[in-house]
């Protein structure tokens, strides 16, 4: 997978994530559908009346006649403006439900975006464009929620007072309400030429937005190294293609919607005008009250639809985000778990081979055995493997070959919650929650009290975070790469894993302040399992044992003394780095 295939759901997919949210809230579903069909109802008996106002008033001859007309047209004026109060309040409260289930709906959508991305492969998150997944949790969640809580009640209106009109109109007339079916399918026509091109013109829209997120995300992120290197002239030009694409992009669905619109909007006026024209050709059949309500019912046509079709880009743009966000799905498949527990908490890495992306193998044939209570060190040049093996131990990823095991059972098999208690992999990337210094810590153990904290905190020697309450991260408090760190640290002394592996963990401290976060860790995890991968070989010289790797293979082990005595690779590193010291 590259950053450009992040999985967009297909179309039947969306629709079934789509059947699966409105299934868990059907009651609501059918009461606003209940409501909004009541309403329709209501709001229909204004025009039917109407022409029977007209039919009293033109069968009015003699004075006796037109004194009954009079009273008939007051009743039913009064008929009028109660049906329409009613249809005015059903319709309120057909929106206030409709809103109570699209706010409840975009809630779920939201939080199931959230566990996916958290559940997400960390190779997949790695691979992945920032970007990309920065614009899937906000543009395209915020379009899915809006569309939830403002279209869906419109719409759902909408098709029920279109439904009960066109209904109405060929129970009064099926002649006249056949002449204004047949004469919607203009627009009939233009929204099925919108709806073929308009999913793809989306979904491309989205992309572009996207690859613009991206550009803008790591430019600001790389903004030191774009001022050291003297790139702002290149960041900028990538900048400018990013937002001429976008600006494509828009501009495709701008020329769909330039079609639509006009198309309806003529639509609208023929079906009225072929009603008149029928009416007056059979009026010797139809009465005039009859060919008045069934114009005013198509008139009254053009608002459900004009709502309808108002929401039709909202619901295309919409529905390509609910693509992108259920896309993450096909990326947080289960994992295989396995059934049996570790035998001990032996780790055991035998003939481990391993290639990103199905390209050619960074790890050749590596053999390693970690003891329980080991504090090992693996060291090496750059490109070496160190990381990857990380990863591997640590059930990032799987072995193409050969097998990682703790206690006899493949670690990347373990349960996720069984996997953290035996092993934990703190990386040189960390984050800072905008949340008190209390919130940060509680992550990693939801149940510990401040004095655990407060412990953790000294432990790794963070003497400056002495309130709980003090609040970081955002606009905040902002701490520096050192204090991050230390923070970072701190949630693995709460979490209490039997093994931490640790990737360059302490590279943004100073060598005095990380050598003291190291041995302070190393004493609070005394007995367990602390596995060091660093460049700073003064972690080597005090662990148990180093294991050194070159080219993608362990080629060296023994304790430091051991390997500066062989005279090997390990020595060089040692003289080098003393020498550099």
């Amino acid at each position: 997978m590259t950053v450009d295939q992040l999985p967009v759901a297909g179309t039947r997919q969306v629709w079934r994530a789509a059947g699966r949210l409105v299934g868990r809230e059907r009651r609501a579903v059918a009461v606003v559908l209940a409501l909004n069909g009541l309403a329709a109802i209501a709001g229909l008996v204004g025009p039917w009346l109407l022409g029977r106002i007209i039919d009293a008033i033109t069968g009015a001859h003699d004075p006796a006649q037109r004194h009954a007309a009079v009273g008939t047209v007051d009743r039913l004026a009064a008929v009028i403006l109660t049906m329409t109060a009613a249809s005015m309040l059903l319709t309120r409260y057909a929106r206030l439900v409709a809103f109570r289930f699209g706010e409840r709906t975009a809630a779920r959508v939201r939080e199931e975006f959230l566990d996916r991305t958290l559940a997400l492969p960390a190779a997949a998150v790695e691979q992945a464009s920032t970007g990309d997944l920065t614009a899937r949790g906000t543009t395209d969640v915020s379009n899915v929620a809006y569309t939830l809580r403002d279209a869906m009640p419109d719409v759902l209106l909408s098709l029920v007072q279109a439904l009960v009109i066109v209904v109405a109109v060929v129970l009064l007339d099926p002649v006249l309400g056949a002449c204004g079916i047949v004469s919607l399918a203009g627009a009939w026509g233009a929204a099925r030429w919108y709806l073929r091109r308009a999913r793809a013109a989306y979904l491309a829209e989205g992309a572009a937005h996207s690859v613009l997120a991206e550009e803008l995300t790591a430019t600001a992120t790389g903004a030191r190294t774009v001022e050291a290197l003297s790139l702002a002239q290149r960041r900028i030009a990538a900048g400018d293609d990013a937002i001429a694409g976008s600006r494509r992009a828009r501009l495709r669905t701008l020329a769909l919607r330039t079609v639509l619109y006009p198309a309806v909007d003529i639509s609208y006026v023929i079906p009225v005008a072929g009603v008149l024209l029928i009416g007056g050709a059979f009026y010797h059949r139809s009465d005039l009250g009859t060919v008045v309500a069934a114009a005013l019912y198509l008139r009254q046509l053009a608002a459900p639809l004009d709502v309808v079709l108002m929401w039709v880009e909202e619901l295309q743009s919409s529905g390509a985000s609910f693509a992108r966000v259920e896309g993450l799905a096909d990326l947080t498949e289960p994992r295989p778990v396995a059934d049996a527990e570790p035998a001990d908490d032996r780790i055991a890495v035998t003939d481990v081979r391993y290639a990103y992306d199905e390209g050619r193998d960074v790890l050749h044939g590596v053999d390693l055995t970690v003891r329980p209570g080991e504090r090992l060190a693996v060291v090496g040049a750059s490109g070496a493997g160190k990381s990857t093996l990380g990863r591997l131990l640590a059930g990032v990823d799987r072995p193409r070959t050969g097998s990682v095991t703790v206690g006899g059972v493949p670690i990347a098999d373990l349960r996720p919650e069984r996997l953290r208690e035996q092993v934990v992999l703190v990386t040189q990337e960390y984050h800072v929650f905008h949340d008190s210094i209390r919130g940060n810590l509680l992550i990693a153990r939801p149940e510990a009290t401040d004095a655990q904290l407060l412990a953790a905190l000294d432990a790794v020697g963070a003497s400056w975070a002495g309130n709980l309450d003090t609040v970081v991260g955002g606009d905040a408090l902002r701490l520096d790469g050192a204090q991050a760190q230390q923070l970072a640290l701190a949630r693995v002394v709460l979490a209490d894993p039997h093994t931490v592996i640790l990737d360059e963990a302490t590279a943004m401290l100073d060598p005095a302040t990380a050598r003291d976060a190291e041995r302070a860790l190393a004493a609070v995890l005394d007995g367990r399992t602390v596995i060091a991968i660093a460049h700073r070989l003064q972690t080597a010289h005090d662990a148990d044992r180093v294991a050194v790797m070159d080219g993608g293979a362990v080629t060296e082990s023994g304790t430091h003394d051991e390997l500066v005595a062989a005279g090997g690779t390990y020595a060089a590193l040692w003289r080098s780095w003393h020498t550099a010291r």
